[in-house]
């Protein structure tokens, strides 16, 4: 099940990528803060309903417990939502996920494991897969800002400071998912239901805090049901959260990189909901990741 958990993980984090771009806005400097928020919020209503409906007996040490778990993971996001207001979301992505490749190579450093050849090529065709698509969408990106004579939108230029956003997120959050790997399968410090209450529940008091912030101290003007696009972002992310925590207790060292492939998600709604266009090499790249992903599925059905 660890495979079709994934999966679902995948086609969630890749939709709310979506609308966290479309949620990002280049002249809002608190934009970010505003995506937490409903995030976190989301995250809040879902952890208690979770908890009431399963009759789940949660242990609040548990949030100190994992704490370092989902200190990286909010953080690294954070860090994304920033990013997103200066970059494309189909060079974003790809970047960002990136993280799968990090967890799984520091997760079969410490725990190596007997993996199959099967295994062994789908991991590594996924990684290359996405890797090679964030290479392909940065020249691609590069070439046309240098032939186009007109201004740039600012929420679409590359720089120095745009693509360490993303660059960032893929490192903190890749540590994240090795610590997670480590607490829900290799040592099995936390339960899956502990893990998925406790992520939610920090990003829940998180949320409180930018909210008082904003609307309290800097006094904007935020009204949650109005924000639609962050609103939708939020119950995807949600939804992908918890699909996410049995994923990982699964299978860490393979859903990782699996997981990672929601960047690719993201490249093909953005072609279509943002109307750009893929190139051949961007489908190769998709074809790529594909076949990985169909490898691993064999796997896990064997």
């Amino acid at each position: 099940m660890w495979f079709i958990f994934s999966i679902f993980t995948a086609i969630s984090w890749g939709a709310a990528n979506l609308f966290y771009k479309k949620g990002s806005d280049t002249e809002d400097k608190s934009s970010h803060l505003k995506i937490v928020t409903m995030v976190g919020f989301m995250m809040g209503l879902h952890a208690f309903s979770y908890l009431f409906i399963k009759g789940i007996e949660f242990d609040p040490f548990d949030m100190i417990r994992y704490l370092p778990v989902s200190a990286m993971y909010i953080l690294s996001m954070t860090i994304g939502y920033i990013g997103l207001r200066y970059i494309e979301l189909s060079i974003a992505a790809p970047v960002q996920n990136s993280s799968g490749a990090v967890s799984a190579i520091l997760l079969f450093i410490f725990f190596p494991r007997d993996m199959s050849i099967l295994d062994i090529s789908g991991i590594i065709i996924v990684t290359l897969g996405v890797i090679g698509l964030a290479v392909f969408e940065k020249n691609a990106e590069t070439e046309a800002l240098q032939l186009s004579n007109e201004k740039v939108d600012k929420k679409y230029r590359i720089g120095v400071l745009a693509i360490t956003f993303p660059i960032l997120y893929s490192l903190i959050d890749g540590l994240g998912t090795f610590a997670d790997g480590i607490y829900l399968d290799e040592l099995q410090l936390i339960s899956e239901d502990s893990a998925l209450l406790a992520y939610e529940f920090t990003f829940f008091i998180c949320a409180l805090f930018t909210y008082t912030y904003l609307k309290f101290i800097k006094k904007e003007a935020f009204f949650i049901f109005k924000e639609r696009d962050k609103g939708i972002a939020a119950i995807l992310e949600t939804t992908g959260q918890f699909f996410y925590v049995f994923a990982m207790a699964g299978n860490a060292i393979i859903a990782a990189p699996l997981i990672a492939a929601h960047g690719i998600f993201s490249v093909i709604l953005s072609r279509i909901f943002l109307k750009e266009i893929l190139t051949r090499r961007q489908y190769i790249m998709i074809a790529i990741v594909m076949v990985g992903i169909i490898l691993l599925g064999i796997t896990d059905a064997g």
